[in-house]
């Protein structure tokens, strides 16, 4: 079995981490779920690739953890992103 991609719970920073750059298109796919009101147990099992069965609780907090990240990116992240680059 290989290691999943993804932590429990992405780092939580001031700025735009290496995690949530790597992770954008996650992010994406759990805005526009949430949006379309979509299960988060569904998108647990389709994004992430959990049984959430097996550990519901677990499912639910990387769930909603990586949600709240994906929030904070469209509320102050991207504000770094857009910000020059030393060089």
């Amino acid at each position: 079995m290989s290691e999943s991609p993804f932590k429990d719970s992405p780092p939580l920073t001031d700025r735009v981490n290496a995690y949530d750059e790597a992770h954008f298109a996650t992010y994406l796919r759990l805005l526009d779920a949430a949006e379309e009101g979509a299960d988060w147990r569904e998108v647990a099992k389709i994004v992430f690739g959990l049984d959430v069965d097996a550990d519901p609780e677990r499912a639910k907090q990387m769930h909603d953890s990586h949600l709240a990240r994906a929030r904070w990116m469209t509320e102050q992240g991207y504000r770094h992103l857009l910000e020059p680059r030393m060089q």
